[in-house]
This record gives structure tokens, C-alpha cells and sequence, in this order.
């Protein structure tokens, strides 16, 4: 296997094809990647802008230049020596007309060919929850009619442009302009038209988390494996794609039993990750057969090395709202069970019924059940028919032993004894499937799309992977988490933004020197609220915004601003308003509190995005002014943070992954901000002159080529990087963050500053007081050479110096 040294996550779509990426190809080798990661590249949905949506599993999609274009693009690398890992999406396809195997399906209901290869329950119609009405309400409307398929000629049901396809002869006898008729001939379909309101109560499929336009495909079939495969092995077998990413892997029914098909079918060589979200204890499961995750639990390890966990403490104690975490916690898991997967608890609760047989009251099962899911702590277990792994076994106890004395024992006992042993029948080894795959949408909705909207104290930590419950950071927790990453998965991904980050690296970088100054943020958020009272609407349910959004939105802003904005700068503010007012909606929508994604509260969000849009409008200039140089040191503190955690993700344990853009500065929000197109013609540019301070600071082009500089070393010593061990080193100040990575063949020193506002009083680096590192004997009485100042310099056994940054090989 040749293991990635570094990768480059490539966003197609939206401008971006295979040719375009092919003549990125340059640019990448001169940066020191290895692999292009590339998003998903089968044929998706017509205007698709993100590729998860796919309707052609077997074919590489037109628009981004087709089998052809995906050849050039290889070819292209491989001429460079850099490799492809593409992004793969085992655990669904599009519910959509595009979709031939759906719409097959549609036509054919389980008579179809196709019919096993998704989640379908059968025991009723396949439900289409895609009207806007019920389908009574939307006839009498004229919204549905009988109409000719544009490309087939067949007679169809028609809602607008969309033509769902009616089995042979049902139409035979009626009369297709009567809407009697036509509701008759509906009946007579293995579907049924539902509005889209009734997803939650009413969906025949497993859908991927609350999208239904996403349906859950079943790869534990081995012909729908082979099928949804074909394309993705004979690229890997070619020698055309060096690695894969695997998609919501919890998603799965069995994903070890996944993991182990396709490691057997794709080879050995074949470099393998997994969008895993680990919990705070929980560790990948040490026989699947991958090289690890894509590091969401990277960014959350840089949180307690970047974080001052009193200043922490003290933004709650100022937070205008309750803070009281596990009860918010509690609250958005009910309203998930309760509401937006009540269809999926309902189906699961048929099932332990009728495991049970009456053995216990209804509402018995179905509080132990309840109580089980709102408990859970990680998104999800690993039984299978055969049983449960002895890890599992573990959390399943610690849970029920914590679950109150008001749920029936009796009936938590059965709910989780149908976890343990070999499942004695299908229903049972069912329900494991079932709740395992209910838990973990049920989790991620809970905590990333829910509880991080209500809960904005520290909107760096409310991160993907991030921990819901109150914790404390420390640096000695920093390294002993890359010490446990270099144990058990030292190539996996090292992420520090992703297209599914809630906030670009640079954002969070940031907001994290807000805990530095607690005091100083939450009096200047006191003063901002006091000049915009004015501006707050008054409505029955409360001020629109309240307390708490207005301290989210003043954060956000702070974190989005660019470095460079001024405030003449007329074109610059709009740009910063729309995507900022963005922002604000889906986060409003998102905490699901006085507006939501599927009943919105128009008076309360037009209220709301008045006053974000106010903020920056030519009228609150006294307001600008104040913000932005209230903002200055945070900005300023923000670039050292954000090089430190850069040269940490080059240089400690795992493979470091980079965001289209991100070898730069990347300020964005939540998607999908984050796929804003990125200027590489001006990247290009930036690495091929030299850099000038400080304005080299302030755009992102000394970030650029630091990374330039250092990920060669990677390529240099493969050893080094992927076997040497993680050394924590303890320095005099506590403004230093020292590691070093040590191997027969290979050292290597690090130093980077944390805590970048109080150790730089604001100001971008500069010379620390005199700091001492005492050496081990292991790397004392040695030269080394200083990779950035390109010196050489002999060390006895203490490292003195003052320069904030520091890199020292010895070889």
C-alpha cells in the first residue's frame, strides 16, 4: 500500500470539473500533496452541488466531465506521481425520478428488479413523500394530472415537472381527466403520493438522517454490493484510484461486515477511511480493516491545546441563558425521537412488540425504549446476528445503568436482551439492525444540528465530533490524545475543516482566543446589544432576537469577519451580509426553538435577519467601528492559532488532510458556505513569490507556503511520520505547545505558541520571553537543522530560545 503522505479535498461541482482539477495538479505537487481526495464523482442529481445525492452508481457524472474527463484527470496525476482517493456513498442513493433503479422500483413496486437493493418496507406502499399537500388536497388543486412521460411516451402521474410512472394497464378502464378517476388510479400504484410533512410519521424507507430525497441502500445484500461496487473496484483495480473514503459508515446495517467485503474485493494496497464520529472514550474498532477515520476527532483534540478552560467557564457564567447542558442535551434528543424520527421509533417499537408477545404493556416498551435512545452516548453499537462485541457489551451496561428508576426494569431488561447472544430469530436480529441505525441519525441531529444552534457559548467547540457535555481542556489531555492516535490509527485523516465542519479552520481558530478574554467579549457583547435595542422586535413568544441568538450572531460575525475588510468597502459588506444573514436563517431553523425547517416562523425570522442585516449596514457605522477594533487582537491572535494548529496537523500523528482553499485562510460559516469557489489562480501565484510580513500574515500566504515548506518533510521521512513515536515535551512557558516525533531514523522537534492573545498582547508573533525546553537523552547532544530559519544547531540538553515557532530535524 502506498499510504498517503498528505491529501487534498477537492469540492467538484460547482465549477469544478475534472479538466479544472487536472490543472490543479501542478500546483498540488508544488505544495507537497500526495493524494487528490476527491468528493463524490458519480452521476448525481441534475444541479446536485455537493455529489451524495447519486443516481448512477455504475457511471461517472457527465457534468463534470464524464469517463473522459475523469481519465485526464488521472492521468494527470499519475504523471506528477500523485495519487486519487475518492469519497464513496455506500449508504444511500438518490429517492429521485433520475435515479433508474428508483424509478424501476416506482414503476414495479417489489415485482422490481431492483426492489431489495433499498430499505423498503413492504408490508405497505412505498410512500413518495414529495407534495406539498396530501395527495387529495393537491388533485382538487390541479396540481396532479395524467400526463405523457416526456421521454418515454407512457402515461404517468404528473405533479408539476415531476412524472411518476404508472404500472402497466392500471390505467385501462378509467378516465384520466377525472380526478376520480385519477385518485382510483393512484390507488392502483405500488406507491403513494404523501406530502412531504408526513415523512416523519409515514416513510416506507430508511432515509439518510431527514432527508428524504436520500434512500438508505442495502450493501449487506451481496448482489447490491457487487452492483453499487462494479465502478468503484474496477477504478481501484486499474490502479486509477489509490484509496477510498467511506460515507456515514454508520449508516450501514453490518460495517465491519462492509469493511471486510470491501477490503477483500478492493485488495490490500487499497489506502481505506471512515466517517467515524468517536465519542470521548470511544476508540475505532481495532479489526476493521482501514487506516482510520477522517479525524473529526482531530479538531476536537486541537480544542485543549488552543482553549483556556476557565475562560471557558466564565463565557457560560455571561451567556444570557440557561446553561445547563444535559438537560438542553436530553431536550433535543426527546424532540428527535418525539418528532423529526418518530416514524423510525414507531417502527421500531412494532418490532420489540411483537418480539415481546404481550409480555409487557405498551407503554412500557415504549418508555424503556425511549429512555434507552435518549441515553445513549455514542452514536451507535455494533451488534450483529451473531451478537453484540464485548466493548459494546460494556457501554450497553454503563447506559441502562444509568437510566432512571421510572422506566419499567423488566421491560429495559428485554429491550436490551435482545442485544446479547445470536439473535434466535429475524425480527430480533432485526431490531438490533434497526436501532442502530436509528441511533446514530438520532445522535448527530441531536448534537450537531440541534443542541450546537441552542447552546452558542463557544461556537469553536460546537463542532462536528465535538463533546455536547462540559468538559474541561488541558494540554496534557492534548497529548495523550495524539499519543492514543498514534497507537491507533496513525494514518488516518488529521481534519482541521471539511465540508461538513460547521465552521472553517481559521473561523474556529479565532473564536478560540475568546476564551482568553472572556471578560473583555462579554462586556463588548453588553455594549453592541445596548446600541441595537432599537432594533429588537418585540412578539408575543419574545424579543426577536433574544439574548442568547444576539450573543450567536455577534460571535459569528466575529468569527466570519475578513482580515482585510474595511469599512468603505461597500461591495465587501454585502458579501459578508448575504453570507452572514445566510447563516443566521439555517441557524435560527436548526435550533428548532421559535422556527424550524418544516414549520418556519416567518414574522420571527424576518425580525431576526433584520437585525443581522442592520449590522452591517452603512447606518450602524458607530457600531462597525467599535466591532472592528474591538475585533483586532482576536484577529491577530487568530492567525497565530490558526498556523499553530496547521503546523500541528502537518507534523503530529495521522495524515494531514487540506480543504480546497484552506492552505490559506478560510473563514467560512456552515455549508453551504464552505464550498464558496476558491481563487486558485491567486494561490498559484502566492507560491510561487515570496512572501512580506506582515501582509503575508494577514492573507494567508505565509500559512501557504509554511505548509509548502513542511509537508515535503513528510515525503522525505515516511518512516518517521507514520512509526515514530509521539513525545510530549514540557516547556518553561505555558505559552508553548513542544512535541517531538522520534524514530531510529528520523527526529524531529516542534514548537508552536497557544494562547496567542495574552502571549502577544494582541499583536501578530513576535519573540517570546526566553523559554526553556529540558531534552530527554533520546534527542539531547545531537544537530539538528531548523527546518523554517534553514540553520543548523547543535543542542545539549536544553532547548533555550524565544522564536514562537519551531521546527528541528535530525537525521
Amino acid at each position: 500500500m502506498i499510504l498517503p503522505t498528505a491529501t487534498y479535498r477537492i469540492q467538484f461541482r460547482n465549477g469544478m470539473t475534472f479538466d479544472h482539477a487536472a490543472a490543479l495538479v501542478p500546483y498540488l505537487k508544488k505544495l507537497g500533496i500526495s493524494h487528490l481526495y476527491a468528493s463524490p464523482v458519480f452521476t448525481a442529481t441534475r444541479d446536485s452541488t455537493h455529489g451524495y445525492d447519486v443516481t448512477h452508481a455504475t457511471q461517472i457524472d457527465p457534468s463534470l466531465g464524464g469517463r473522459a474527463g475523469f481519465e485526464r484527470m488521472v492521468q494527470a496525476l499519475k504523471s506528477a506521481g500523485l495519487g486519487l482517493i475518492l469519497d464513496i456513498v455506500p449508504n444511500h442513493m438518490a429517492a429521485s425520478l433520475e435515479n433508474p433503479w428508483w424509478r424501476d422500483v416506482i414503476a414495479h413496486g417489489e415485482h422490481s428488479r431492483y426492489a431489495h437493493y433499498f430499505d423498503i418496507d413492504w408490508s405497505r406502499p412505498l410512500t413518495l413523500p414529495f407534495l406539498g399537500d396530501t395527495f387529495a388536497e393537491a388533485l382538487e388543486k390541479g396540481e396532479i394530472s395524467v400526463r405523457a412521460d416526456p421521454h418515454s411516451g407512457l402515461p404517468t402521474l404528473a405533479y408539476f415537472d415531476n412524472f411518476y410512472p404508472l404500472a402497466l394497464d392500471s390505467w385501462q378502464g378509467l378516465n384520466l381527466e377525472d380526478k376520480v378517476d385519477i385518485a382510483a388510479l393512484h390507488e392502483r400504484q405500488a406507491y403513494r403520493l404523501i406530502c412531504w410533512r408526513d415523512a416523519a410519521t409515514d416513510l416506507s424507507y430508511r432515509r439518510f438522517f431527514e432527508i428524504t430525497g436520500l434512500v438508505g441502500v442495502r450493501v449487506e445484500d451481496p448482489e447490491v454490493f457487487a452492483a453499487t461496487h462494479q465502478l468503484i473496484l474496477a477504478l481501484v483495480h486499474s490502479g486509477a484510484v489509490a484509496g477510498l473514503r467511506i460515507d456515514h459508515v454508520d449508516g450501514l446495517a453490518d460495517p465491519q461486515g462492509y469493511l471486510e467485503r470491501l477490503r477483500q474485493q478492493a485488495g490490500p494496497d487499497c489506502y481505506i477511511t471512515v466517517e467515524k464520529i468517536l465519542g470521548a472514550e470511544e476508540a475505532l474498532a481495532a479489526d476493521w480493516p482501514v487506516a482510520g477515520t477522517t479525524g473529526y476527532e482531530f479538531i476536537t483534540a486541537l480544542a485543549d491545546a488552543l482553549v483556556v478552560s476557565d475562560g471557558i467557564k466564565a463565557l457560560r457564567q455571561a451567556y444570557p441563558a440557561r446553561n445547563d447542558m444535559a438537560a438542553e442535551l436530553r431536550a433535543a434528543k426527546a424532540l428527535m425521537v418525539d418528532r423529526n424520527f418518530a416514524g423510525e421509533f414507531n417502527r421500531l417499537l412494532a418490532l420489540a412488540k411483537d418480539i415481546a408477545q404481550d409480555a409487557f404493556a405498551e407503554n412500557a416498551l415504549r418508555n424503556a425504549l425511549r429512555e434507552l435512545l435518549l441515553a445513549f452516548p455514542v452514536y451507535r453499537t455494533y451488534a450483529t446476528a451473531e451478537g453484540l462485541p464485548a466493548a459494546d457489551e460494556a457501554l450497553l451496561q454503563t447506559v441502562t445503568a444509568n437510566i432512571g428508576a421510572e422506566t419499567s426494569p423488566e421491560a429495559l431488561s428485554f429491550i436490551t436482551g435482545l442485544f446479547h447472544g445470536e439473535a434466535a430469530d429475524n425480527q430480533t436480529a432485526l431490531f438490533r439492525t434497526r436501532f442502530q441505525q436509528l441511533s446514530g441519525p438520532l445522535m448527530a441531529k441531536s448534537v450537531e444540528d440541534t443542541l450546537f444552534f441552542r447552546q452558542c457559548t463557544a461556537l469553536a467547540l460546537n463542532e462536528v465530533g465535538g463533546e455536547p457535555l462540559p468538559q474541561g481542556f488541558t494540554l496534557a489531555r492534548f497529548h495523550a490524545a495524539m499519543q492514543t492516535r498514534q497507537q491507533q490509527q496513525p494514518q488516518g485523516l488529521s481534519s482541521t475543516s471539511t465540508h461538513d465542519t460547521k465552521r472553517g479552520e481559521d473561523t474556529r481558530a479565532r473564536l478560540y482566543t475568546l476564551s482568553e478574554a472572556p471578560e473583555r467579549w462579554s462586556a463588548a457583547v453588553t455594549r453592541w446589544r445596548q446600541m441595537h435595542q432599537a432594533h429588537i422586535k418585540p412578539l408575543p413568544a419574545g424579543p426577536a432576537p433574544g439574548p442568547a441568538v444576539e450573543w450567536m450572531m455577534y460571535q459569528a460575525l466575529a468569527g466570519a469577519w475578513p482580515v482585510s475588510l474595511k469599512l468603505d468597502d461597500a461591495a465587501g459588506l454585502q458579501d459578508l451580509e448575504t453570507r452572514f444573514v445566510a447563516f443566521v436563517e439555517k441557524a435560527l431553523r436548526e435550533a428548532k426553538q421559535r422556527t424550524d425547517w418544516a414549520e418556519s416562523n416567518e414574522s420571527y425570522e424576518e425580525a431576526v435577519l433584520a437585525y443581522a442585516r442592520q449590522l452591517l449596514s452603512p447606518a450602524s457605522l458607530v457600531f462597525l467601528q467599535d466591532f472592528t477594533a474591538t475585533l483586532q487582537p482576536f484577529i491577530h491572535a487568530g492567525l497565530a492559532n490558526s498556523l499553530s494548529q496547521t503546523i500541528i496537523k502537518l507534523l503530529a500523528p495521522g495524515v494531514p488532510d487540506i480543504y480546497q482553499g484552506s492552505e490559506a485562510l478560510n473563514f467560512s460559516l456552515v455549508d453551504p458556505d464552505n464550498r464558496q469557489p476558491v481563487d486558485f489562480a491567486l494561490l498559484e501565484q502566492w507560491l510561487h513569490s515570496p512572501s512580506s510580513q506582515p501582509d503575508s500574515w494577514l492573507s494567508g500566504q505565509l500559512k501557504q507556503q509554511t505548509i509548502a515548506t513542511l509537508l515535503p518533510l513528510r515525503q522525505q521521512h515516511p518512516a518517521l511520520f507514520r512509526d515514530g513515536d509521539y513525545l510530549p515535551l514540557t516547556a518553561s512557558s505555558d505559552h508553548l505547545i513542544a512535541f517531538a516525533r522520534v524514530h531510529p531514523q528520523a527526529t524531529l522537534i516542534v514548537v508552536v505558541p497557544r494562547l496567542p492573545l495574552t502571549a502577544f498582547a494582541g499583536n501578530l508573533p513576535q519573540p517570546l520571553p526566553t523559554w526553556q525546553i529540558a531534552l530527554p537523552e533520546s534527542l539531547a547532544h545531537r544537530r539538528y537543522y531548523n527546518v523554517i530559519s534553514h540553520k543548523e544547531e547543535a543542542l545539549a540538553d536544553v532547548l533555550i530560545g524565544a522564536q514562537p515557532y519551531l521546527v528541528l530535524l535530525s537525521s
